[in-house]
Parts: structure tokens; C-alpha cells; sequence
């Protein structure tokens, strides 16, 4: 039987699990479908259509919109 290769993504994820190890840093990315990392996620792009999309708009292009993203980053 043969194996299947490894997918290029589970290649990135192994090697980027291996660099963390070897530099004894623990990841704070949970696994696959975590509710936790979904939950950030959805958290932040809340309060980022909040914050920016939402009270600034309507926006005329896209780079209006980049801007404004630097800036809330920042």
C-alpha cells in the first residue's frame, strides 16, 4: 500500500512545531479546530468591523481601508 506524501500545510505545521521546541517556546495556537483559537479570532474581527469598518465607512476603494487597518493595529 502506498503512503500518501505529506501535505505541503502539515509540512509547515511540523517544521513550525519543531522551531518552537527547539527554541523552548510553547505554542499558543491549540489544536486543529481549538474553540478557543476560533474564539479570538472571531473576537478580534468583531471589534475590528466595530471599530473601524462599521463606524468609518462607507468606504470608497480598498486603500482607504488599509490605511485605516495600519492604524488600528498600530
Amino acid at each position: 500500500m502506498l503512503r500518501q506524501p505529506i501535505e505541503s500545510t502539515q509540512y509547515v505545521s511540523i517544521r513550525y512545531t519543531e522551531r518552537l521546541a527547539d527554541a523552548g517556546i510553547a505554542p499558543s495556537v491549540g489544536s486543529v479546530g481549538d474553540s478557543y483559537d476560533n474564539a479570538l479570532a472571531e473576537m478580534i474581527i468583531g471589534l475590528f468591523k466595530a471599530e473601524v469598518i462599521w463606524r468609518s465607512g462607507p468606504w470608497r476603494g480598498i486603500d482607504p481601508v488599509e490605511f485605516a487597518t495600519l492604524e488600528w493595529v498600530d
